[in-house]
């Protein structure tokens, strides 16, 4: 693990089954067409910021002119490293948000998706942003809307302690502009669904909402931060 990594309560130690949520997360596209709507990272250089096994990576790499991916758990480095090995364009660096391994103003388009950057406390990672992004990039951040949605329901019962205000003020207050998603999570079955739940919330948590719902899929709203430099 890299210094100062901050562990992930889900794919550090569920990593098959985080995979698992991947490929649940978004199947309409909505992330990507509202991020689209703000930039375009096609024939640019792209940064997936907490990359974690690479699973976005090809996606970008498929349209980008070349994309890092920078991840602190050397484990997952290595998983990413292998899923991105016949990608020219690729590469995987072992790092952390507030001490990147890249060079300033290198990189147009940072993409980080449930990772670091989850409001108050991150601003070492933000200042490492304003070093490595080239002027006219864009910065984007995907993270959970407890406010609305099935799934920000149960987000709001697992972790009562994140103040969806204070975490508004915090990026508002900093530049950044919100793009609200309407996406959803579609399993192909109801035991994936209920591994993934198992990983995101207490034992307690999951029983209490997994009784609540039925079926394979779930509302799920986030939040989509951008800034451009």
């Amino acid at each position: 693990m890299s210094p100062g990594a901050r562990p992930s309560p889900n794919i550090w130690h569920h990593t098959a089954t985080y995979e698992v949520e991947n490929r649940a997360v978004d199947p309409d596209g909505a992330i990507e067409r509202a991020m689209r709507a703000v930039d375009s990272w096609d024939g640019r250089t792209v940064l997936d910021l907490g990359c974690g096994t690479g699973f976005h990576l090809p996606w970008f790499a498929a349209t980008a002119a070349s994309v890092v991916g920078v991840e602190p758990h050397a484990d997952l480095v290595a998983l990413a490293r292998r899923r991105t090995r016949r990608l020219p364009n690729v590469s995987v660096l072992q790092g952390t948000a507030q001490s990147l391994p890249l060079a300033d103003a290198s990189v147009d388009v940072v993409h980080a998706r449930w990772a670091y950057f989850f409001g108050p406390g991150c601003e070492p990672g933000l200042a490492e942003l304003d070093r490595v992004v080239r002027r006219g990039g864009t910065a984007f951040v995907i993270d959970n809307d407890p406010t609305r949605s099935t799934f920000g329901a149960w987000f709001r019962r697992g972790y009562p302690e994140v103040d969806p205000a204070a975490v508004e003020r915090f990026w508002s207050t900093r530049g950044w502009t919100r793009t609200p998603v309407d996406m959803r999570w579609s399993f192909s079955s109801r035991a994936d669904l209920e591994a993934v739940v198992r990983i995101e919330f207490t034992r307690e948590v999951a029983d209490e909402v997994l009784a609540a719902h039925e079926g394979t899929e779930v509302d799920y709203a986030v939040n989509l931060w951008w800034r451009r430099f």
